[in-house]
């Protein structure tokens, strides 16, 4: 589904990435962690193509076709989606009118209903995107924009972040229907890449592996609930001595 090699990256003229390995195959979920200003989000708006991420070396293949240079829509319709950690209120678009532009599927009012049922947004359909939500009804507007979507690769950006616990576990379900967890791996088309500081999503979405991004690279890889465990009781700089 998804495979990076090598992936360098700058912002303006400061390099961000430093030679990233990383490999989603379908039906899969991942996990990266990592602290603040260690590259995290940088990896995933270069996924999703952002303009001011540029890629100064190796590649990002999708799906086996090389997407470094396509812009973002074309991504978008490849089947590459995000959720974003901070997205921005827009004004004059209703919550409704973003998820029929979004849905591959030209889908009616009854099925955009259904759909903010189950995210408990059917209040906030006739509001202006993200305007005066809360952060939880932030975060679950992001995911219901991206149901409608249908990627086959969903990138979330801290999908746990600045939302209450009760929050998070609707959020947990929403990202388990997206990522289709009710079918057997083998049975699913869809694969994940979520990135979470606390990790505190993992108490609802189960994920196959886990990355540490320290510094712009990638210095540890495996069990999710393992590495968590590690950060928890020693810290990244555990995880850095274990990469030396």
């Amino acid at each position: 589904m998804l495979e990076i090699k090598q992936l360098s990256v700058k912002v303006r003229d400061r390099e961000i990435l430093h030679g990233v390995n990383l490999n989603i195959k379908a039906g899969e979920t991942h996990v990266l962690f990592g602290p603040n200003g260690s590259g995290k989000t940088t990896l995933l708006m270069t996924i999703m193509g952002l303009p001011k991420y540029r890629v100064t070396k190796g590649s990002i293949k999708f799906k086996g076709k090389d997407i470094v240079g396509l812009p973002i829509d074309e991504r978008a319709r490849l089947g590459i989606g995000a959720s974003l950690q901070r997205p921005p209120a827009v004004r004059g678009v209703k919550t409704r009118e973003i998820l029929t532009a979004c849905s591959r599927e030209q889908m009616g009012r009854e099925s955009i209903g259904r759909m903010a049922e189950k995210a408990n947004l059917t209040d906030l359909m006739d509001r202006e995107i993200n305007y005066g939500f809360s952060g939880g009804e932030i975060k679950r507007s992001e995911l219901l924009q991206l149901m409608a979507q249908g990627p086959d690769l969903a990138l979330l950006d801290e999908p746990e972040s600045g939302v209450d616990l009760v929050s998070i576990a609707l959020i947990g379900q929403l990202i388990n229907e997206l990522l289709e967890k009710e079918h057997p791996i083998r049975n699913r088309r869809r694969a994940g890449l979520i990135i979470t500081h606390t990790g505190h999503i993992l108490d609802y979405v189960n994920a196959r592996t886990g990355y540490v991004l320290f510094d712009g690279r990638i210095i540890c890889e495996g069990d999710p609930r393992e590495i968590l465990e590690t950060i928890k009781s020693k810290g990244y700089e555990e995880c850095r001595k274990c990469a030396r």
